[in-house]
């Protein structure tokens, strides 16, 4: 018999079974009978009569040629950030060489290794950071694998896995599953747990953070917790272990801010990853004040009413002057208002309180005095905002520019007014500058919108020209003057776009990111960094007045820092994207701008509690009949194969199961009775009985 081959013996009946037991019953019962009576040949019918049995029967050995084939083992090395506190990397790399080395001296054994890194650590759709997914991995790792040629699986891992199934049935496996814990007993950790932490705030109003510390190895007491809010000095309290607790601050600034909140590391804690916790509270602005005054009434009035009426987050105040410039009689301006005109509460008492002044079609007719002016002037350096929307007034001397208030603005008129058609055209800074980069159509080179027929010349010394008119001239002209900002329409036709005429225009969404860029929202700002993410991807966005690139660093949550290059895309937009492998607040910089942005859980899973444990495993192993053993408290295991339905793991090894698998490369099949054979049995048989009988 070859080496690799089993020899059996096996009936291949010529007639049905039942055929074939049923005659030789029969013969029996008349051999019986035979022998009763003592009938002369008796003997030599019973040999006939078994000969004949035998021959139906059709005994044959038959002989399988095998191959084996080898069970598959896995080793799988936990690599997920819980992974990399203490001296739990150098014991998995220890424990996964030493159990590939001893599995591999079990023969008809494939040993598979694998690794769950820390971008896989959530599986293949979950967020990075978010958990550790083993099993999911041993899915993977075995996708390939027959569920009867699994022999067994080692897990190194912490104990720390947020996938563990019902069942080892739900697993889809028939092997034991043994885990060797990464590192020790009994550890100690001090860490912060968010309970509500607001992603927004209202400027200038509290914002409530509250939270819990835990701390494993204090029974109570207090722990020492720091909050740093953005702009102010940091805050110290003393907050007791394990109670809910509250803390507020000041959001002092509209966007983005970071927010950081720490309770100071104990003596001998595990890792003070999870002491910390940096967020983004986005400021918002409540109720933006702006004062709109118009110089007279005229068709394109609505336009600017109608779109900051339309806006909730804009509360606006707006005064039309009535008397007509005509009329020159002398009559006191304060006698012909409806109600008096309140110049010194809004440009003296409460003209801080106003995001934005816009003048539209005004003109010097002495209603506001040139002291509340120099208010306004004052305003503007000290961070206010100031629109002015031209008409052709503006062009002679009664216009604005004539006043203090000209020494603020970007364009001073030249005293001519163009009255033509023509078509309004983004410039290069246009295409750049976050008011109008995004504007239907702008990126045309003809825009499809409406034309307009009145244009106030000027000369633009300093600021950005957005867009430009009749015989390129500017149209559109912002600028930062001190601390505020002042930008200049024109024209006075923007209405004709908000009627249609010859297509119409965006004039409403001009308006409003116009007035929002003036009064500072950060989503406008010409010179900014972003970030976004998506599912595992960062996307990172640098906006500037420049077609250039950028190289940004990106600090992960666990204080990893790495550098991303931004490559120029759109006009003024630099785009990069960046893998995210942990969950938690990243913080991208350039060296002048900072941008947060916050991955995943409030609370990662990873981090909720780093511990080495064994409880959520210990269900599966004892189940499937696995070892669990303590790397740092307990030797490695030695490795055996044992045969199905025996013990699977013991006191200091484990077992993988030898399912003894084969592939019949050939059969030889030998008949015990060949044809020839049972003929002579039989002819003999009969010619003995009847010289039997004769006797």
């Amino acid at each position: 018999m070859n080496a690799g081959a089993v020899t059996d013996l096996v009936l291949d009946p010529l007639l049905p079974p039942w055929l074939v037991i049923a005659f030789a019953v029969a013969a029996l019962l008349l051999l019986g009978y035979g022998f009763l009576r003592r009938a002369p040949g008796t003997f030599w019918r019973c040999f006939t009569l078994g000969a004949l049995v035998l021959a139906l029967a059709n005994p044959s050995v038959v002989e399988e040629r095998r191959e084996p084939l080898p069970d598959v083992a896995l080793v799988l090395a936990d690599r997920s950030p819980s992974q990399s506190v203490g001296n739990r990397p150098e014991q998995t790399d220890a424990a996964v060489e030493a159990l590939a080395e001893r599995f591999s001296r079990l023969a008809n054994l494939e040993v598979r290794v694998a690794e769950i890194d820390p971008a896989r650590a959530a599986g293949e759709r979950a967020l990075p950071g978010s958990g550790t997914n083993l099993f999911g991995a041993i899915r993977r790792a075995l996708a390939d694998v027959p569920r009867n040629a699994v022999s067994g699986i080692v897990m190194v891992t912490d104990g720390a896995v947020h996938d563990a199934p019902e069942s080892v049935e739900a697993l889809g496996i028939d092997a034991p599953v043994h885990v060797l814990l990464t590192g020790a007993r009994h550890e100690a950790d001090r860490r912060l747990e968010l309970i509500e932490a607001p992603r927004y705030g209202i400027v200038d109003k509290p914002v409530t953070l509250v939270f819990r510390v835990h701390d494993s190895a204090a029974g109570g007491g207090v722990a020492p917790v720091t909050l740093t809010p953005p702009g102010g000095e940091p805050i110290a309290r003393s907050v007791p272990v394990g109670e809910r607790y509250e803390m507020r601050f000041l959001p002092d600034r509209a966007g983005p801010s970071v927010v950081r909140l720490e309770v100071e590391p104990r003596e001998g804690e595990l890792t003070a990853v999870n002491n910390e916790a940096v967020l983004a509270i986005n400021g918002v602005r409540e109720n933006l004040k702006v004062l709109l005054i118009s110089g007279e009434v005229h068709t394109g009035e609505r336009v600017w009413r109608n779109t900051l009426k339309a806006d909730p987050s804009v509360e606006l105040i707006h005064f039309t002057i009535l008397r007509p410039p005509e009329k020159q009689d002398g009559t006191p301006i304060r006698e012909l208002s409806l109600i008096s005109f309140p110049v010194r509460e809004l440009f003296e008492v409460k003209l801080e309180d106003f995001d934005l002044i816009v003048f539209d079609r005004y003109r010097k007719r002495g209603v506001i005095p040139e002291l509340y002016l120099h208010n306004i002037a004052r305003y503007v350096l000290e961070g206010g905002a100031m629109m002015v929307s031209a008409g052709p007034d503006f062009a002679t001397q009664l216009g604005l520019h004539t006043t203090v208030l000209g020494d603020l603005m970007p364009a001073l008129p030249t005293g001519e007014i163009v009255e033509q058609g023509y078509r309004v055209v983004p410039t290069d800074a246009g295409l750049r500058h976050p008011i109008t980069a995004d504007l239907a159509g702008v990126r045309n080179e003809i825009p499809p919108w409406g034309p307009w027929f009145r244009l106030v010349g000027v000369e633009a010394g300093t600021g950005d020209v957005l867009l430009n008119g009749a015989e390129e001239r500017p149209l559109l002209v912002v600028q930062r003057v001190g601390e505020g900002r002042v930008a200049e329409l024109l024209s006075d036709h923007l209405w004709l776009w908000s009627r249609g005429y010859g297509g119409g225009g965006p004039s409403q969404e001009l308006l409003r990111r116009l007035a929002h860029w003036l009064m500072k929202e950060p989503d406008l700002e010409e010179n900014a960094l972003s970030a976004v993410a998506v599912g595992d991807r960062l996307t990172i966005v640098r906006q500037s007045m420049e077609d250039r690139g950028f190289e940004v660093s990106v600090a992960r949550p666990s204080g990893v820092v790495e550098t991303v290059l931004l490559e120029p895309g759109l006009p003024g937009r630099a785009t990069a994207e960046a893998p995210v492998s942990e969950a938690g607040l990243h913080r991208i910089a350039d060296g002048e701008l900072e941008a947060v942005v916050g991955v995943g859980a409030l609370n990662p899973p990873e981090w909720r509690d780093p511990r080495a444990t064994a409880e959520a495993l210990r269900p599966i192993v004892s189940e499937s009949g696995g070892g669990l053993f303590w790397l740092a408290h307990d030797p490695l295991p030695t490795v055996r194969r044992v045969s199905p339905g025996r013990d699977l793991s013991g006191n200091g090894w484990i077992g993988v199961v030898d399912h003894g698998r084969y592939l019949v490369r050939g059969i030889d099949t030998l008949a015990l009775l060949p044809p020839w054979l049972a003929l002579l049995l039989f002819v003999g048989g009969l010619a003995a009985a009847w010289r039997a009988e004769g006797r």
